[in-house]
């Protein structure tokens, strides 16, 4: 893997599943089963990148394990605990011009329709109703606010996106 490519984290190997070296796999994918879709994994292990083939994997209970290439039994698996499968960014799917990854939106400056800055997207997070972006307010902000919690539903409270100058309008009260 190049060095100054930009990666992104997919999934994560979890703990040592049976004796045989299977894995548990955390997939981070919208479709969990997706993570199989990039082959061959990079992981991150020990801090370096290395390139591994899943040999093998299948649903287990409501998770996923994975038999990687040449991990035979459990020592060998426990190596790998807790490593991330990452993948070069320019290998996940394009998406169509109103849809976006969460990692395109953080960093980017908000402002609400009266032009006030609210700061810059610091994180989003899921929740059960929909994706809310955690925007970490100015220094100087004139309410007060560290932080600002604002659901990311678009036409509703996202007005617009601007991926160029890095800017997202929300229709959003200044002072909540």
């Amino acid at each position: 893997m190049n060095s100054t490519s930009e990666t992104v984290v997919i999934g994560q190997l979890g703990a040592v599943y049976g004796v045989k070296g299977w894995l548990k796999v955390q997939s981070y994918t919208d479709d969990a089963e997706a993570i199989f879709d990039y082959s061959p994994w990079q992981i991150i292990k020990q801090g370096k990148p290395q390139t591994v083939q899943v040999e093998e994997w299948r649903r287990h209970n409501k998770g996923l394990i994975a038999k990687l290439a040449g991990v035979d039994d459990r020592d060998k698996a426990q190596v790998y605990t807790g490593a991330d499968i990452v993948i070069e960014a320019a290998q996940l799917p394009e998406l169509p011009e109103d849809e976006f990854y969460w990692r395109d939106l953080i960093g980017m400056t908000v402002v609400n329709t009266e032009g006030y800055n609210m700061g810059i997207v610091d994180q989003l997070m899921a929740t059960a109703s929909n994706d809310v972006m955690v925007v970490k307010a100015n220094n100087n902000d004139a309410f007060g606010r560290s932080e600002r919690l604002i659901p990311f539903i678009q036409s509703q409270y996202v007005q617009s996106i601007d991926r160029e100058a890095k800017r997202i309008v929300v229709d959003w009260p200044s002072d909540f």
